[in-house]
């Protein structure tokens, strides 16, 4: 074992089965939860619990357990659940917990999927993932083809195969680049699938076809336009917002606002490829000036160097960044010069 890592015993007292139970959660998914976020190990047999981990951490991790254990106490002769809610809180008032996530800043990090194993490419994908790893919320902001989406489901899917969520939520604003919606054949779902055709083509790549399909029939992945999140509260989720451009500012605070307990939220978008009327403000554009300085949520952003399709998509991004930036100056200019103009003219008229 490595000189850094140790292991801590914790005994917990007095010894109830019904209480450890209570404590450990439903399948362990409160150790698990403490497990993911605080980058230990917790193996457990009767009440001797160790915390295997990095000194710094894994003594908090093991006073935090006895702070949850006692809130088991039975009320009335009923020993108390502790639930997921609870486990969160511990977890935000460790201390500990930036400590845990600096920790891993820098090293390598990878994906296992049931077809192989996705590591990101460039440094602002390795960032981004790490991210992913120790946020609830992560923006992952840049042109197409920087593998925003495809590293966010490679993650989700990783998390659920590792039983830290019960389940993935796709979503995307059902916008239209040009075209009417109205005209596409079809019921409603079917009118809505080609948006959100990549996200399916990403599932199919890692899970293979039959496998989604079930666990789509199962409810464990759902897919559905933003519309249909109003009103209700995620818990155990990964959820993906993705085209998160094409949100209005009232559609990404209703967005973030169903994120529940041991969830995780990534939200994907360019905001060069805005597809709303132009008096509409992009929410994504919103929460980028909003949410910035928030140090529970982290900011991923992509450059055309970042892209990892065809070379000549790098090429066409940096042209039309080019071309964007030259109207940008001339509108500046075009604007000045008849603020000038103006100033002129308010001057004469003041004249006797």
């Amino acid at each position: 074992m490595s000189k850094n890592i140790i292991t801590i015993d914790c005994y917990l007292e007095p010894a109830t089965q019904t209480r450890i139970a209570n404590l450990c959660g439903p399948f362990d998914d409160n150790l698990k939860q403490i497990e993911r976020r605080m980058g230990v190990e917790i193996r457990y047999r009767n009440n001797l619990f160790q915390v295997i981990g990095r000194p710094e951490i894994a003594k908090p991790v093991s006073d935090m357990l006895r702070e949850l254990y006692v809130e088991t106490q039975p009320v009335k002769g009923i020993a108390q659940d502790i639930e997921p809610q609870q486990v969160h809180l511990a977890i935000e008032g460790c201390k500990a917990l930036e400590q845990a996530v600096e920790g891993t800043r820098g090293k390598e990090v990878y994906i296992k999927t049931r077809k192989g194993v996705i590591k990101p490419r460039n440094p602002n994908q390795q960032e981004y993932v790490a991210n992913i790893h120790h946020h609830d919320i992560t923006f992952g902001v840049g042109p197409a083809g920087t593998g925003k989406t495809y590293l966010a489901v490679a993650c989700a899917i990783d998390a659920l195969e590792r039983q830290e969520v019960r389940r993935i939520l796709l979503t995307r604003p059902a916008v239209e680049a040009g075209e009417k919606l109205g005209f596409l054949p079809g019921d409603l779902s079917q009118k809505v699938d080609p948006y959100l055709r990549p996200l399916y083509d990403a599932l199919f790549e890692m899970l293979g076809f039959e496998k989604v399909e079930r666990l789509i029939e199962k409810n464990v992945i759902e897919v559905a336009p933003l519309a249909y999140m109003r009103g209700r509260t995620l818990n155990d989720a990964f959820i993906i917002l993705d085209e998160s451009q094409n949100t209005t500012a009232e559609q990404m605070k209703m967005f973030l606002t169903r994120i529940g307990f041991n969830s995780k939220a990534i939200i994907t978008g360019d905001i060069t490829q805005v597809d709303l009327p132009r008096h509409v403000t992009s929410g994504l554009r919103q929460a980028i000036e909003v949410l910035s300085e928030l140090d529970s949520i982290s900011f991923n952003f992509f450059q055309s160097g970042d892209i990892v399709r065809h070379q000549v998509v790098s090429k066409v991004v940096d042209a039309y960044q080019r071309y964007d930036d030259s109207q940008e100056r001339l509108k500046a200019e075009k604007k000045a010069q008849q603020q000038a103009l103006d100033a002129l003219n308010e001057q004469s008229n003041d004249r006797p």
